[in-house]
Formats: structure tokens, sequence, C-alpha cells
């Protein structure tokens, strides 16, 4: 069974829920799921798992999370996250998502195999938005 991991950190829950379907459509495809919130992740998990998923919304001029997120995703390395598959998701209240590309690029120095360019959501997910989000789980299950 695949191992999948989906980490996230969320203030108003709109990256929670996203969080939660994305674990959902991992199980649903078969996948031993792990979800956890930033601040109880680590990198061992990262490197164990077979596919990981990050979820963070756009916070200030449009950066991650400063105080948890950024700093984990800063101490990630090749070594956890070379050539395996990635999904990056989030919600933002303005902007345009340049928070998520310029995490997918990040990503991608760092060897993350990613699905897709981020996905991303304006405030509360929609029910299409929470479809995407179990499509990536099943993916990332894959």
């Amino acid at each position: 069974m695949k191992k999948v991991l989906v980490v996230y950190w969320s203030s108003t829950g709109n990256t929670e829920t996203m969080a939660k379907q994305v674990a959902k459509g991992a199980e649903d495809a078969g996948a031993e799921v792990t979800i956890k919130t930033v601040s109880e992740a680590s990198s061992d998990l990262v490197k164990e798992a077979a596919a990981v998923a990050f979820g963070c919304p756009a916070m200030g001029a449009e950066v991650l999370e400063e105080s948890e997120m950024e700093p984990f995703i800063t101490g990630l390395s090749q070594a956890e996250l070379g050539g395996k598959p990635t999904g990056l998701f989030g919600s933002y209240d303005w902007g345009d998502g340049q928070w998520m590309r310029d995490w997918v690029e990040r990503m991608k120095g760092l060897g993350a195999v990613l699905d897709g360019e981020g996905l991303i959501t304006q405030l509360v997910p929609s029910a299409e938005v929470l479809e995407q989000c179990h499509e990536l789980g099943k993916r990332l299950a894959g």
C-alpha cells in the first residue's frame, strides 16, 4: 500500500477543508494516508512517504505562512523530495496566485515531481474545487 502524506497550515479552515479532501481521495484510491498540520509534521515523515501534498494559503504579500510553513518548506531538501510525486494546494483572498507559482518553482528546485501547477481557490473552496482536491489525492495514490 502506497503511503501518502498530507501536510497543511490553515487559519480560516479553507485550506484544511482542501487537505481533508486530498487525504480522502488518496484513501479512496487505496493509499495509507497520514494527514498532519505543519506543526505536527517532520521531514522524516516526508522522506518516508511515497507521495506528498502540501497545503498553505497565501499570506501577506502572497507568500507562504511565515512562522510554520515557510520554515518547514525551507528545511526540506532533495533527499526528502527528489523524484517524489508532490501536490500543492491552498486558498487565497486577494492577488492572482503568485504565492503558488513561486512555491511550485521552489519545489521543482528540490526535485519534486509536481502534479500540475498547484491547486488554488479564492476563499471557501467550491464543490468543484473540492472534487479537484479529491482527484489530486487519487493521483498521488496511483
